[in-house]
């Protein structure tokens, strides 16, 4: 069997990937990532079976993302463009979205655009900075509109009629110092610039991606123990993983 080389997550993405990865199907599925950045998960999900197709709206991230795909010798579809660029794709399994919802406005209306790619019974997992009142530097230079308090999202979820909704928090403690030291860059380096919301937004996915596969390992390495240690913390850290169902079938009343 041929070992397929990982393309490096970030650090953030490393403890983020550890919660998502106990969320997703065990057998072969067809799952849509939105806003699939350089498609470092991408590759991943593609090369446990599954049969994936990202989209993307930034064009050098939609090209990376395809470079990785042939560099680790595995199928996956990389869409540039947003949802409409899908046409009339069947409905998909899982939909994911990785850090994402935090650059939409109307973060209600993009839910319901997600969910309707789903089919009946399948499962939406999103990914987003956690707690408003940490709202920070980074937050701003990336093009966020808002972070989310776990009950927020939940609710989010709920609204948007998911049914097994869920939350859990991850980062600790490592997540902490990320954060304040992505918050320094932003006041040094990022702030300054002139960008609009979709220029901030564009670069969010290029910033802090390690460029070889030994960064990776060292990634890896690094976050190993910090990844055994937020399984003991659920309910805390400065990111969160919700989930939520798309019923089978309309509930009465």
């Amino acid at each position: 069997m041929t070992t397929v080389s990982m393309p490096p997550l970030t650090l953030y993405g490393s403890l983020r990937w550890d919660v998502v990865a106990s969320l997703l199907p065990r057998t072969p599925s067809r799952i849509l990532e939105v806003g699939c950045g350089q498609g470092a998960v991408g590759v991943r999900l593609a090369a446990a079976g599954h049969d994936w197709t990202g989209v993307e709206l930034d064009g050098v991230s939609a090209e990376a993302a395809r470079r990785r795909f042939q560099e680790a010798g595995v199928v996956g579809r990389v869409v540039h463009g947003d949802l409409g660029a899908l046409g009339d794709a069947p409905p998909f399994d899982v939909v994911c979205a990785f850090e994402v919802i935090e650059h939409i406005d109307d973060d209600a209306g993009a839910l319901r655009e997600w969910i309707d790619r789903l089919r009946p019974g399948g499962l939406l997992i999103v990914s987003t900075p956690a707690w408003q009142a940490r709202f920070g530097p980074m937050d701003e230079a990336v093009g966020h509109f808002r972070r989310y308090d776990p009950a927020a999202i939940r609710a989010l979820l709920d609204d948007a009629g998911l049914a097994e909704t869920g939350v859990r928090l991850y980062g600790m403690p490592l997540g902490y110092a990320l954060e304040a030291v992505r918050n320094g860059v932003a006041r040094r380096r990022l702030l300054g610039e002139a960008a609009t919301v979709e220029d901030r937004t564009a670069r969010s996915g290029r910033l802090f991606q390690p460029s070889t596969r030994l960064a990776g390992h060292a990634t890896r390495a690094a976050t190993w123990p910090f990844r055994i240690v937020q399984r003991a913390f659920p309910r805390t850290g400065t990111g969160l993983v919700a989930w939520g169902r798309r019923p089978s079938r309309r509930e009465p009343g």
